[in-house]
């Protein structure tokens, strides 16, 4: 199974629909990226976590031809929606596109698939929302990198979308931060307690 985050699909054709001029080729870059993981593992299942499609601005016929290209080209893979709160207003998925649509919190085995973050008894949550993103700086430099942060309870997803922004995270003691690059995860040294 592969778990992805807040792909936010059609986002730049949502801006530009309002006026801003954002650059093209967002949706290519995120769908190239699935494929490149379909291709690198044996997928069976891809879970989206919410906010699968922008809004709905984001029908633009080409996104939409896009997306359905790239269905096409992966019709074994079983695609999974956990409705986020973009979701909401974007509207479901085209059920042509064969994408099962359900809310959350979505059990699978010990783990709950949510969009938004949520400690819940007696399960361990995987979400998205928040787009995580860690500063690392030494020296008056620094770097901001999407981050996956992973809690006694819970784990939060980096955004998977090109376009998507982030939110710097704060860790509480006791959790644990991946910063991730174009092609690698790094861990980054755990927040200890202070005597």
């Amino acid at each position: 199974m592969l778990i992805i985050a807040d792909i936010h699909l059609g986002k730049a054709a949502a801006f530009r629909a309002q006026g801003v001029s954002v650059p093209h080729g967002t949706t290519a870059q995120n769908l190239q990226a699935l494929t490149y993981l379909l291709a690198q593992h044996e997928v069976a299942t891809v879970l989206f976590l919410g906010d699968f499609l922008h809004a709905k601005t984001a029908r633009a016929a080409p996104t939409m031809a896009a997306i359905a290209a790239w269905r096409a080209q992966h019709p074994a893979v079983q695609l999974i929606l956990v409705r986020g709160n973009h979701d909401l207003h974007a509207g479901d998925p085209p059920s042509h596109w064969g994408i099962g649509v359900v809310d959350e919190p979505h059990r699978h085995g010990p783990f709950t698939f949510c969009h938004h973050p949520a400690e819940l008894p007696g399960t361990y949550v995987m979400a998205g929302h928040v787009h995580p993103v860690f500063r690392l700086s030494k020296r008056g430099d620094s770097l901001r990198l999407p981050c996956f942060l992973l809690g006694p309870q819970r784990m939060i997803l980096p955004s998977f979308g090109a376009f998507t922004g982030g939110f710097a995270i704060a860790p509480e003691v006791g959790d644990k931060v991946f910063v991730a690059t174009d092609d690698a995860v790094f861990a980054v040294a755990p927040l200890r307690s202070t005597p």
